[in-house]
């Protein structure tokens, strides 16, 4: 791969005058039109060889285009907030938004090319690393993002005069680290491992652009046209290409069976059992949180789902009564923002993402793409489809970062449900919980059920269970939330 960028690629003084003020007017007319356009974020991802350019590259376009509509990001060494959540985390939150061109200085490839050179990790980890990369890339180019992926490339010859240069001039000395000539020492392993991994992340929708870098105008003039091309590719395509969907279509159960109709909707807890019970379980949450172990290794995030009027809100009364306030954050999720419109699906979950110690709780989760969005038509079957993968890599790394991940869906007959919803009409204070919206859904309780059995059959994974609590009884589903919560964490304390 890097052979083909090794053979002395130049750009004359001459040439390189007359195309960049063309290529600047052009660049910038197409960066305004991305942000009229508004449809599709651009992530450019900058890596390779040190001293091949890199810095300069991203100054450049800094200067080439309207810094107001480019983030820049330079991604060193994590900050403590990161370093308490999954890898991903600070990448997520930096993602430009529609119509805006983010550039990662040190990207997601980083860490597992820089591990596996210096003996932290073993191919094998390096593999599942990769693996990762192209379903997150997929994911992203999935929701409308266009990643360009830029590889530096120097010999390393041309590497070693390269750092020379830049360590006489007094002006550029400063750029030049003792890691930088450390990892020259073993500059053969980074071309080893780094070639490795742009082969299986070089796909058809994030291809990697590898860029000789000895001559600063052929590199600038080569980044400056490929970016150009790509840009007026997408904004020049006249509609978006609709996905196909190729996976075999849901089906009804033959018999009728499913997960929800299987519950025993009879079970009961009497008041004064049902007032001993909270108390316990409510004084043992506490002190499960509180224990060393858990503030310093651990983390909680609790999901709430359920049918309309189910008690998600009184069984999460129940579980924060137990809770310090300082320590957790409730987030209730209702229909997306327009901020929030603008970035992929999962991207205001991983917002939300607690720290060590720290517990979160979603009223509504990320599960309302196979839900509310696929029953009510909100997004194309080709999204809620791919959903339930997205959904599981999320939560495996939530998992692995040892964060708890506890799922509730709280299930109600529809006979309940009726005698609830005509209960909120009578009673004043509950009115505002009852809208034309709820009258609705019930007329499409089959679909919604339907579709809560195919969430269930697809997400309920051995590190990420569902669990589906009969709430036709408030007491017992709230003993049974608050039970499962206990045995959760004291199984991983």
């Amino acid at each position: 791969m890097f052979e083909s960028a090794e053979l002395g690629h130049k750009v004359d003084k001459e040439t390189y005058g007359k195309e960049v003020p063309l290529l600047r007017e052009a660049l910038l007319t197409t960066q305004f039109d991305l942000a009229e356009d508004h449809s599709f974020p651009v992530i450019i991802l900058v890596g390779g060889v040190d001293g091949a350019g890199k810095g300069e590259t991203v100054n450049l376009l800094n200067e080439w285009m309207d810094p107001r509509h480019i983030q820049a990001h330079a991604m060193g060494e994590p900050t403590q907030e990161e370093k308490e959540r999954p890898p991903m985390w600070r990448f997520w939150r930096a993602l430009p938004p529609k119509g805006k061109i983010g550039i990662f200085f040190g990207s997601w490839y980083t860490d597992p090319i820089v591990d596996r050179v210096t003996g932290l990790t073993k191919t094998t980890q390096l593999n599942r690393s990769v693996d990762e990369i192209n379903r997150f890339e997929m994911m992203l180019t999935d929701e409308g993002a266009l990643i360009i992926k830029f590889w530096f490339h120097l010999s390393k010859k041309a590497q070693k005069k390269r750092l020379k240069a830049l360590e006489k001039d007094p002006e550029t000395r400063w750029r030049v680290a003792d890691t930088d000539w450390a990892r020259f020492k073993i500059y053969d392993k980074f071309r080893k491992w780094s070639e490795h991994t742009l082969r299986a992340t070089s796909t058809g929708i994030a291809p990697w652009i590898v860029v000789e870098g000895v001559n600063a105008r052929y590199r600038n003039l080569t980044v400056g046209k490929t970016l150009l091309e790509a840009l007026r590719k997408r904004l020049d395509q006249k509609e978006p290409v609709e996905a196909v969907v190729t996976a075999a279509p849901f089906l009804p159960r033959i018999d009728k069976l499913n997960v929800l109709k299987s519950l025993d909707m009879s079970q009961n807890y009497p008041k004064p059992v049902y007032d001993e019970e909270l108390e316990k379980f409510q004084g043992r949450l506490n002190q499960l949180l509180r224990r060393p172990r858990f503030k310093k290794r651990l983390s909680l995030v609790v999901a709430y789902e359920g049918a309309d009027a189910g008690g998600k809100g009184g069984n999460i009364r129940r579980v924060t009564a137990a809770l310090d306030a300082r320590h957790y954050r409730m987030v209730p999720v209702a229909a997306p923002t327009e901020e929030e419109r603008a970035q992929p699906y999962l991207w205001r979950f991983w917002r939300h993402v607690p720290g060590k110690g720290a517990v979160t709780i979603f009223d509504r989760t990320w599960y309302g793409r196979v839900l509310v969005e696929r029953v009510e038509g909100f997004c194309p079957e080709s999204d809620w489809m791919r959903a339930y993968s997205e959904i599981n890599d999320f939560e495996e790394q939530l998992v692995r970062n040892n964060i708890l991940i506890v799922k509730f869906w709280l299930a109600i007959s529809k006979e309940e449900q009726l005698r609830r919803f005509k209960d909120r009409e009578k009673i004043a204070f509950k009115r505002f919980k009852i809208t034309e919206e709820d009258w609705r859904n019930r007329e499409k309780w089959d679909d919604y059920e339907q579709a809560v059995c195919d969430m269930v059959d697809r997400t309920s994974t051995d590190i990420a269970p569902w669990t589906l609590v009969e709430g036709n009884n408030k007491y017992y589903a709230r003993i049974k939330v608050l039970k499962t919560l206990c045995d959760t964490i004291e199984a991983a304390l």
